[in-house]
């Protein structure tokens, strides 16, 4: 029978070791990846022929002022007031039905479409047509509409 282990040594590489195992990893990773290595090598000898790697080397070096301008940039009034106005903006819609706007966004198209071919016509409108129009349900629909929107954003000015 054989002996019991008693006693595990763990093998520890030296540094000059360690070194060459690396290199020899490394050195499997380049011949494995030959096409890609010199692919990369072809975009970066590019982006380095037309300056694109200087400029990024400048910028990485005065990144700290790059910071500083775009922090002054980004906290002036005007842009403070933008992004207010898009957060205020994405909150009401985001409190309106998808299916309406959708609907509502359809409608303004139809009406558009409407009102480019009456523009094409040489018609005029007189006052009798005007009022002729008001029974007409599609107009009324949309005056209606028109008239109670009006009425709910005065109740939300007056708040």
């Amino acid at each position: 029978m054989a002996a019991p282990i008693t006693s595990i040594t763990k093998q520890v590489l030296t540094p000059e070791e360690q070194q060459q195992q690396k290199l020899a990893e490394l050195q499997t990773l380049l011949a494995d990846n030959d096409e890609a290595i010199q692919k990369i090598l072809g975009i970066a000898g590019e982006l380095n022929s037309i300056g694109i790697l200087d400029a990024a080397d400048s910028m990485i070096q005065a990144k700290e002022k790059i910071a500083h301008i775009a922090l002054g940039q980004v906290s002036r009034e005007p842009v403070t007031n933008l992004i207010n106005h898009l957060m205020n903006a994405s909150a009401v819609a985001t409190r309106i039905d998808p299916e309406l706007t959708t609907k509502l966004v359809g409608s303004m198209e139809k009406g558009i479409n409407e009102g480019i071919d009456f523009l094409q016509t040489d018609q005029k409108t007189s006052v009798f047509d005007l009022a002729k129009s008001l029974k007409d349900p599609d107009i009324n629909r949309a005056i209606g509409f028109g008239l109670h929107f009006l009425k709910g954003m005065g109740k939300g000015l007056n708040e």
